[in-house]
């Protein structure tokens, strides 16, 4: 393992590894828009007046960007612990692939992802120590079932916001400059650079997905972005950091879970919990057997068009970023005392 020396050494990697996966996406994004579209793998987006057809996945071209600059990075610095991040970030993306696919049940996604957490164990890329904001916990033999929590967790709250043009791609935007940031002080920089491609590649992907969307990253696309930003905060020492910054999200598969009181899929649920107006805004359903959401929340007090709740999303997501990062600043000053 080389770590990186200096910090022109970090901007270059940098560069290097965010540039490739931000240009890959980028440019290969309309040719797969395309392509999906002659295929005819597209899905109606019903909050849109005339239900345009939406081209569904993203996720390959989202992965092959991300996992290229990871591989590169990996030549550069030979760290393990990339090719950990990389492994259970491609065993997330092949389950939510088989999931666009195919229609699995509900069960398959969160059991499937506890071994997407096992290249992370197998593979050393992570600490004895649970990093808290005012201390650390010594817990060898727990942590490893805590990090094949925190794989189906952090992929399946990232994938149950993703219901509105550019919720999910803008909300990990969002979030993972707080868990970077703590990645640079309580990690390294290897893990640290690991995380650019997953940034600068939704940035890139964000552009084709945000409102009106040109295309839809699918489960495929999300539970990768999810699991990946879980298997950075494993192997960067950030676990704490990075779920005050999901806290949206993570309330938002709280409030669904407790009130379906099972897991199931969203496509299988008998009572939507938003309903659309005849003027296309979304509003709170009525109905006593809707769950809760998020988003059921945002339209509580009157219905709002698809724009104004991912605003309030992004918005939530800023504050839970701002603690995140408030939580940064007292976990360092606490450990320099």
């Amino acid at each position: 393992m080389i770590m990186i020396p200096s910090y022109i050494a970090i901007f270059v990697y940098g560069a290097i590894v965010s540039s490739i996966s931000f240009l890959i996406i980028y440019f290969l994004m309309p040719w797969y828009i395309r392509y999906l579209i002659k295929k005819g793998n597209v899905v109606l987006d019903y909050h849109k007046a005339k239900r345009p057809a939406v081209p569904r996945p993203a996720g390959p071209i989202l992965f092959t960007g991300i996992a290229i600059s990871e591989i590169i990075l990996y030549l550069l610095v030979h760290d393990i612990r990339i090719l950990a991040v990389l492994a259970t970030t491609a065993i997330s993306f092949i389950i939510g692939y088989i999931d666009d696919v195919r229609i699995m049940p509900g069960w398959f996604k969160p059991v499937a992802l506890i071994f997407a957490g096992i290249p992370i164990i197998i593979l050393g890329a992570h600490g004895d120590h649970l990093n808290l904001i005012f201390g650390d916990a010594f817990i060898p033999i727990l942590y490893l079932p805590l990090i094949l929590a925190i794989i189906p967790i952090a992929g399946n709250t990232i994938n149950s916001i993703d219901v509105l043009n550019g919720a999910a791609t803008g909300f990990i935007i969002i979030t993972a400059l707080p868990l970077l940031l703590s990645v640079a002080i309580f990690g390294d920089n290897n893990i640290l650079l690991a995380g650019l491609p997953m940034l600068f590649g939704t940035i890139a992907m964000y552009m084709f997905h945000k409102f009106p969307s040109k295309i839809f990253p699918g489960d495929s696309g999300t539970l990768l972005l999810g699991a990946m930003y879980g298997a950075l905060a494993i192997a960067g020492n950030s676990e704490i950091i990075g779920a005050i910054a999901l806290l949206p999200a993570v309330m938002n598969s709280f409030l669904f879970l407790s009130s379906v009181k099972k897991i199931v899929e969203h496509r299988n649920l008998k009572s939507r919990p938003t309903v659309l107006t005849d003027d296309f805004k979304i509003k709170a359903s009525k109905e006593k057997t809707a769950p809760s959401t998020l988003v059921r929340l945002l339209v509580a007090k009157g219905p709002l068009s698809e724009a104004e709740i991912v605003n309030r999303i992004f918005i939530l997501a800023i504050f839970s970023s701002v603690l995140a990062f408030v939580s940064i600043i007292m976990q360092y000053y606490f450990t320099k005392w």
